[in-house]
């Protein structure tokens, strides 16, 4: 069984106070239903568990209704930090599942299609993230904004989500990650503190990440298109 964790509990704070990017309108439908609908329409997803911030539990009970989200089997709160949510879902994951998917509900353009090829690469190797190479140079700077050195971009890749990973390395990395007490900004990062290899699926379709208003207008030219 194959079990996505869609994570949409973040504090959203570069959107202005009060402001859930999850649930602002993206064209006819909000942020969270194009992720929603990506994973139901994904034949090798089994099951979602959906988390969100708790003053959201309701609200996002009537998402999954209005738009016919059969997969979703539980919406439970999220914690203060990314890696708090996704331990909270992790705990509602069917003791049945063989690989967790776990995808952040800002990033709307995500596909079907992607989200198999990262299922497939991860049940081939243990763990599996999205991303894409980095063409632009770029700068390291230790302090202020004076250049310390340019590093060699033919090494660096920006990786984004759906992640994939045998469920039960992803709970002996979250396990080590409270343990050792330490703050990772993705789910690969805590599986690299085991020492565990993590394979990239290339992508170059269009995946970003809702941050601002302005990338509420270029997810709309994306998935509009479609």
């Amino acid at each position: 069984m194959v079990t996505a964790i869609i994570v949409a509990a973040g504090k959203s704070e570069r959107m202005g106070s009060g402001t859930d990017k999850a649930f602002l309108n993206l064209g006819p439908k909000p942020v969270i239903a194009w992720s929603l609908l990506a994973f139901e329409g994904c034949a090798d997803v089994d099951q979602i568990v959906l988390v969100v911030r708790k003053d959201q539990i309701v609200g996002a009970k009537a998402v999954v209704r209005m738009f016919g989200i059969s997969k979703v089997r539980v919406v439970v709160a999220g914690g203060h930090k990314r890696q708090n949510s996704v331990m909270n879902g992790l705990k509602e994951v069917d003791s049945d599942t063989r690989i967790v998917v776990v995808h952040d509900g800002a990033r709307p353009c995500v596909t079907p299609e992607t989200i198999s090829e990262t299922v497939k690469l991860a049940k081939r190797g243990g763990a599996a993230v999205v991303g894409c190479r980095i063409w632009d140079t770029v700068k390291f700077v230790e302090k202020g904004s004076t250049v310390t050195r340019t590093e060699d971009r033919s090494k660096l890749w920006v990786v984004q989500t759906p992640q994939a990973f045998n469920a039960q390395l992803l709970r002996r990395a979250y396990a080590e990650v409270e343990r050792a007490k330490t703050e990772v900004s993705d789910d690969a990062s805590a599986v690299e503190l085991l020492g565990e290899p993590v394979k990239i699926y290339e992508t170059d379709k269009p995946n970003l990440k809702i941050t601002t208003v302005e990338d509420l207008q270029l997810a709309a030219a994306v998935v509009l298109k479609r």
